[in-house]
């Protein structure tokens, strides 16, 4: 029974990875033809698939592609970690203490709704075009996806069992270490890989202004010298980041939370 059940998975899997790469060919395929015939689009704004390939390679090669993700990363890692640091403990204060969150919900709803690069201007004239006003914008987008993972992780806790660790006499500070905590991690690390997500989404953004490195200005850098091999190597890289940095904090949410009940427990963000 296990061994088939064990076949039953391994063929799924197998079969996703087919579906996943037959699609992607077939989509490869469609823009090399399209780019070679002048199908639909001027060749001179979609270069042909190879031809990117190409550039991706000789960017690689050079150092430059190097350079600029490391900068992006560290830019993306900086406000991430201070969105997280902030997040967190609010989410859980809000969920926790329902006073606390009735008086502070509507500035929450307020700043929650206001389009995180409407922002960047106010940042830009607050902190200037450096590297505080980019990594500001960051945090800001980040803060939301954790802080609502985070206040329904503490509202999802069962009563019942919030209610039986009372009637043993545990103290409120060891309740919420010991119960309310582990039961909403699973929910606060949704959110972070959502977070982590708009993380390097709002970082190009914020980079194609006043910024001299990183993979948003090389974005906008090769759009306006019309080098479009060049910007369409930058996107597939910024598309390859995103969905390595979601594989793997995915990996290891679901390594971490093995326990946890995987009929829908968190909010997920793929």
């Amino acid at each position: 029974m296990e061994d088939k059940k064990i076949g039953k998975t391994i063929g799924k899997k197998l079969w996703q990875l087919f579906s996943y790469t037959i699609s992607t060919i077939l989509f490869l395929g469609l823009w090399e033809l399209t780019a070679r015939m002048h199908w639909l689009v001027n060749p001179k704004f979609l270069p042909p698939f190879t031809e990117v390939v190409a550039t991706l390679w000789s960017i690689i090669v050079s150092g430059e592609l190097g350079m600029h993700i490391l900068v992006s990363l560290r830019r993306a890692l900086m406000g991430f970690t201070l969105g997280c640091l902030f997040a967190v403990p609010l989410g859980l204060s809000i969920g926790w203490f329902k006073r606390f969150g009735n008086f502070i919900s509507p500035l929450f709803q307020v700043f929650r709704n206001i389009p995180t690069l409407a922002l960047l201007p106010v940042f830009v004239m607050f902190f200037g075009i450096s590297e505080t006003s980019k990594i500001v914008v960051i945090f800001w987008g980040v803060i939301w996806g954790v802080l609502l993972n985070s206040i329904a992780g503490v509202r999802s806790v069962d009563p019942q069992l919030i209610r039986a660790s009372r009637s043993m006499g545990t103290s409120p500070i060891r309740l919420f270490a010991t119960v309310i905590l582990p039961a909403s991690l699973p929910h606060i690390f949704a959110g972070m890989r959502l977070g982590a997500t708009i993380s390097i989404l709002i970082l190009v953004a914020a980079e194609m202004i006043g910024a001299s490195r990183g993979l948003g200005y090389a974005l906008s850098f090769y759009q306006a010298h019309m080098q479009y091999s060049y910007m369409y190597a930058y996107i597939i890289v910024m598309a390859v980041l995103g969905l390595l940095l979601n594989y793997t904090l995915g990996l290891v949410e679901k390594r971490s939370f093995r326990w946890r009940d995987e009929s829908g427990a968190t909010i997920d963000s793929r």
